[in-house]
């Protein structure tokens, strides 16, 4: 299974984000969005409730680490979850599955991650690289970096404890770095 990769691109980013709506619909549309602002793992932020939104904040206990995370939203966060809170009113995870709608004994259930992984690496073969649903987490923390340059910052939002796993995370290769020491001249 290859690597997937961040979206280096912005222009591609809204690209994926509009083949996204267009092939799968709005609430896969709204995962790809959330997520690239968020920077979370696909399990936690499929198994975000309304709940764990409080004011402007996202609190919630990071599955695979155990880390708390405590996320203030941006204006384009808060906006798509409030559309969709009045959308699904009595919807108890933000990205609910519809499938169990009709079933009266089922309790609510999130999105499957498969569905979202397959999606994404579908819209990701249409615009010619290896996405996935790390993807949105990796696109973040690679343009907050290059926006920065602060790889302690980057360590911070995805909550990472090593410098080299984020730079490998993020897709920041050694090109890179060679063609920041040719493009910068003091």
């Amino acid at each position: 299974m290859p690597e997937v990769q961040a979206v280096k691109d912005l222009d591609k980013v809204k690209i994926v984000g509009y083949l996204l709506e267009k092939t799968y619909g709005q609430q896969i549309a709204d995962i790809w969005n959330i997520g690239l602002n968020l920077a979370l793992r696909i399990s936690d932020l499929l198994s975000i409730k309304f709940s764990d939104i409080q004011g402007d904040r996202l609190i919630l206990r990071e599955g695979k680490t155990g880390k708390l995370a405590t996320i203030k939203l941006n204006e384009k966060a808060r906006v798509i979850i409030e559309r969709i809170r009045s959308e699904r009113p009595d919807h108890v995870y933000l990205f609910q599955s519809y499938r169990n709608r009709w079933s009266f004994n089922q309790s609510p259930k999130p999105l499957s991650r498969r569905y979202v992984s397959k999606a994404i690496s579908m819209i990701g073969e249409e615009v010619g690289l290896e996405l996935g649903t790390h993807s949105m987490r990796k696109t973040r923390g690679y343009h907050l970096y290059k926006n920065t340059n602060d790889l302690a910052r980057v360590m911070k939002m995805l909550r990472h404890s090593s410098e080299a796993v984020t730079l490998r995370y993020i897709g920041i290769t050694q090109e890179d770095v060679d063609r920041d020491f040719v493009e910068l001249e003091l």
